[in-house]
Order: structure tokens, then sequence, then C-alpha cells
């Protein structure tokens, strides 16, 4: 079994989309205004550069006591124009060949599910694996369900994505693409990593 995984923001895109989205679901300035009035919150997350702990705070902010269904919305719009309009054609390419080879392919991302389920099925992948927001009926309550899908937990996450499919990681070929130091774990456990920094091109990946 061969399967490809590619990291999302800078690696099938050309920037970050989890910033835009918190922007679409709360609204620039509240959100700027909200974390501002809580500095000793955010102030040592972001001189630790603990980008999880920031991760859990702005969510915190963004989702709290919305709709599900209303974010649903924007989510599945934001999601079209990635696609449309946000994707670098290089490592989509790639991500196609291997789809077109039989390979398994899976989105690995700290990004939030929300947004990357609508994406994963516009682009035909087998899988998303990806940051998920907690609900509470009919509710997101704003935190985290599990931990932020970022270095280390991309391999648990990713890990658990294959079992949960009924192959184990001895039996596997595995491609995996990133291009920031929060795919440093995924790359390193591949058969394959392949780091995207410079345009790919449409060949495909060699073994």
């Amino acid at each position: 079994m061969i399967v490809a995984a590619f990291d999302f923001d800078g690696t099938l895109t050309h920037r970050d989309t989890v910033v835009p989205f918190l922007r679409r679901v709360a609204g620039t300035v509240p959100l700027a205004a909200q974390l501002l009035v809580r500095p000793h919150r955010t102030g040592p997350s972001l001189a630790r550069r603990d980008r999880d702990r920031l991760k859990e705070i702005v969510s915190a902010h963004a989702f709290a006591r919305r709709r599900v269904a209303d974010v649903e919305v924007v989510a599945e719009a934001y999601a079209r124009e990635l696609v449309e309009r946000r994707l670098r054609a290089d490592t989509v390419d790639r991500l196609r060949w291997h789809a077109g080879e039989g390979h398994r392919v899976v989105i690995v991302s700290a990004g939030y599910d929300l947004y990357l389920d609508h994406v994963g099925a516009a682009l035909g992948v087998d899988g998303v694996v990806a940051t998920r927001l907690e609900r509470d009926g009919a509710f997101l309550t704003g935190r985290l369900d599990g931990a932020n899908c970022r270095g280390p937990e991309k391999v648990r996450r990713l890990d658990a994505w294959l079992r949960g499919n009924g192959w184990d990681r001895d039996g596997v070929t595995l491609f995996a693409y990133g291009d920031s130091t929060g795919d440093r774990e995924l790359l390193a456990w591949a058969d394959h990593p392949h780091r995207v920094a410079e345009p790919l091109g449409s060949v495909a990946p060699s073994d």
C-alpha cells in the first residue's frame, strides 16, 4: 500500500489559510479586540512561540458559542474559494499524480477540519486529518477536540488514520510533503519525504 500525505498551508497553498478563516468567522476587528484585551493570555504564548497554546486561545475567541451550521456555511464558501484560487498548481499536480497511480492520498494539516473537509472532497482525497473543534450539540464550544494537528501530533493522527483503515505502518510506503517546522516529524516518519520549498513542477516523484 502506498500513501501520500500532504500538508496544506504552504504546501498545497501559497500561504496560511487559518488566520483568514478566523477573520471570516469572527471578523478582523472583533477578533483583534478580544485578543488585545487579554494580553496576559496571548503575550506569553507569542513570546514563547507556543503555536499550540495560541491556537487554543484564538479558537476560543473565534468559535465559542457559535452555531455549527452558521460556521459551516462560512467554511464551505471559504473552501470553494481556496480550491478555485488559492492552491499551488505544482503540488496539486503531484497530489493528482499519486491519485492517478492508485495511491491513497490524505491531507494532514493544522488547519481546521471545518473547511479542509470540503477542500478534501473537492480534490477527491481519501482522507483529511486536521485540527478539530469541539461541538456541544448545535454549537461550537471554542475548545479544540484533541490536540492541534501540528508537529508530532501529525504523526500520531496519521498513524491512527492508517490503523482506522486497516493498514499497519510497516505495510505502508509513505510519501510525505511539507514546507515548515510543523512538518518535521511527519517528514522524518516518511519513506519518501519531500520538503516543499521551490516549485515542484509536474514530474512524478522518484523512488
